[in-house]
């Protein structure tokens, strides 16, 4: 049974580029949980066959990481949000300790709002 967090976010990423028979493959393998002998019996196809395909599915999606850098830029993003969502914490905390500005709490939610919206 496989379990590799890494493809299933390239899956996410990438697998509308995959056949369609590919992108099945690596879901009943990550997602589901699956073996391989028991996706080529459910397929009706050799263990060697399901292997193959997703060797070969795998090799795809990294190679459109590489060019593309989608997850990686998505990981940064995420990363960056996060950092400004504590910093937003930190104004906030600061505001309510020295003298309270109305403005700067509205700010701060409607960043936090944003953050939300881009997280999800």
């Amino acid at each position: 049974m496989a379990n590799n967090p890494e493809i299933t976010i390239l899956l996410d990423f990438y697998g509308e580029m995959l056949t369609q028979k590919q992108r099945d493959m690596i879901d009943f393998y990550y997602n589901d949980d699956l073996s391989l002998s028991e996706i080529a019996e459910n397929e009706g196809i050799t263990r060697q066959g399901v292997h193959d395909s997703i060797k070969r599915a795998e090799q795809q999606m990294y190679e459109m990481e590489e060019r593309l850098h989608l997850c990686e830029k998505f990981r940064r993003t995420r990363e960056g949000l996060e950092t400004i969502r504590k910093c937003v914490e930190d104004i906030s905390k600061v505001n309510e300790q020295s003298g309270f500005s109305f403005e700067i709490t509205r700010s701060c939610r409607i960043i936090n709002e944003k953050i939300e919206e881009l997280l999800d």
